[in-house]
């Protein structure tokens, strides 16, 4: 079966880990799924991930991140620009949502994937993969 959305596929077993209190979960491992997973975990919303290898792509068991009262760092997922409808900001845009918005948004710009803050700092727009809170 193939995957027409790998990000959203991310989320969600992101998301249902977290509902069900899960210490890590297991994703299929992709270069755009790592690199969501590296920004994530730099951003302090994941605690750890490593690769375990298989026969096909690899596998990331993210460890997830909770508070001392067993809640989820990790409030809400979004996606924001998916396959159907794909949503760009140039530099201007980028700026206002990062000042608009609370948590952080991934973008995918010309230099690679980054947080809002970072594409604000560089002064550049790009997709605006998901929201993280």
């Amino acid at each position: 079966m193939t995957m027409t959305d790998p990000v959203a596929d991310l989320m969600t077993r992101i998301r249902n880990a977290l509902k069900a209190k899960k210490p890590a979960v297991d994703i299929p491992a992709s270069n755009l799924k790592r690199e969501v997973i590296r920004i994530l975990k730099e951003t302090k919303y994941i605690r750890d991930v490593i690769e375990l290898p298989d026969n096909r792509q690899g596998i990331l068991r993210v460890y997830l991140s909770y508070t001392r009262g067993d809640s989820p760092v990790i409030k809400g997922l979004q996606r924001v620009s998916r396959p159907g409808l794909r949503k760009y900001l140039d530099a201007e845009g980028v700026r206002r949502l990062t000042f608009n918005t609370r948590g952080m948004a991934i973008i995918s710009t010309s230099s690679g994937l980054m947080t809002n803050y970072d594409a604000t700092r560089k002064n550049i727009g790009g997709e605006i993969l998901l929201r993280c809170w």
